[in-house]
């Protein structure tokens, strides 16, 4: 099963250094060993395996290998310097693909530079549009299994939700005991832990680092840390709200999502905001990082509390004003309003249970899963 970014990664590799992340098991080694398979004499080599660490310090990987899997290198000391002498040093028509589980910019950040050397591509959980694209399912089908099971792939391809329950209570442990502490100490884990479970119920909503900070009797700044390593981790994603003045938009409060959808704990409609926010970000991201467009994801509230769920932006400027309904087929008075201040924008309602699909001007009112098979990824 050939994931959505193969192809880009195999015309990238010809070119540059590619540095592909996302989530822990979200297939990245998958996806490798696969790129592997086209190759006469690939060697992969993993950072926490110990074997592997000793000829990853020596360099002494074999001399013919016409292919190199770096695995969570960016573990490593100084790993920005470490990956230019990498590359720089190569044989001749040598790929070179290193993968992570976290964002490479978080960890251990040196003098060097890797410009010009490398290519970046994250790779996220399926989505109703890949699905569709690899199996061609019907988008109803492949939205319900994904808020049912979540879009990672272990999960996702389970055939109960009794195994996914399963595997993401083992799959968070790991996570807070493993990675985490590569970031934080190991007293810092319980509060953590506590954080994680007291985000799982304000989905969607606007996030108060300060009322979170007293809740859990930290400092703000604490809890500011703590969101960036989750953030870095790829556990969650944070959506701050669409103003041209970047500076203001970055101090008003994010909304919070969760890359996997099976953590959100609340009713249907959380669920599926939730499903749709993570499948944006990865078109968003795609657009980005394969077709090197500007496109960014945001939402609009205003002071008195009215707001659209997501604003798909291009160049800085709205293209899509896009709210999510469970059921709900009445125009969103929200998404009016947002609609006339700018009206260059498509204003989108997408409803999960729809039984036709209607036009209020300027309002489409669509099927949510039929629509997010049409995005990039």
């Amino acid at each position: 099963m050939k994931r959505y970014l193969y192809s880009k990664i195999v015309s990238d590799l010809d070119a540059k250094m590619v540095v592909l992340t996302g989530p822990r098991q979200v297939g990245k080694t998958t996806l490798a060993k696969e790129l592997m398979a086209g190759y006469s004499r690939p060697q992969y080599l993993n950072w926490d395996v110990a074997d592997h660490r000793r000829i990853l310090l020596a360099q002494s990987w074999s001399p013919r290998a016409d292919m190199l899997v770096l695995d969570e290198v960016h573990k490593m000391s100084d790993w920005k310097s470490y990956l230019k002498g990498v590359f720089d040093g190569r044989e001749a028509g040598q790929a070179i693909l290193v993968t992570g589980s976290a964002r490479m910019d978080t960890f251990r950040q040196s003098g060097e530079s890797l410009a010009g050397r490398y290519f970046q591509l994250r790779l996220h959980p399926f989505s109703v549009k890949e699905w569709v694209d690899l199996t061609d399912a019907k988008p109803d089908d492949a939205l319900d299994r994904l808020i049912a099971h979540s879009g990672m792939p272990e999960p996702f391809l389970a055939n109960d939700t009794v195994h996914s329950e399963r595997w993401r209570q083992q799959y968070f442990t790991d996570l807070i005991r493993e990675d985490v502490l590569e970031f934080s100490r190991i007293h810092e884990i319980k509060v953590m832990r506590l954080l994680v479970e007291m985000l799982r119920g304000r989905v969607g909503s606007p996030l108060s680092i300060a009322s979170l900070a007293r809740d859990l009797q930290v400092s703000s700044n604490t809890i500011a840390k703590y969101l960036d390593i989750l953030e870095a981790l790829y556990i969650i994603f944070l959506i701050r709200p669409f103003h041209r003045n970047i500076a203001r938009a970055i101090l008003k409060e994010p909304k919070i999502y969760f890359f996997d959808t099976g953590y959100v704990r609340g009713d249907d409609g959380v669920k599926w905001e939730n499903a749709c926010a993570a499948m944006l970000l990865k078109h968003v991201q795609f657009q980005r990082d394969v077709l090197g467009l500007s496109t960014s994801l945001h939402y609009v509230r205003t002071k008195e509390g009215a707001e659209v769920d997501f604003v798909l932006c291009e160049a800085d400027m709205p293209s899509h004003l896009i709210e999510c309904k469970h059921a709900d087929n009445r125009p969103a008075t929200a998404l009016r309003k947002f609609a006339q201040i700018y009206p260059e924008a498509q204003a989108l309602q997408l409803v999960r249970e729809l039984r036709q699909e209607e036009y209020h001007s300027p309002i489409h009112i669509l099927k949510g899963a039929d629509w997010l098979a049409t995005l990039a990824a």
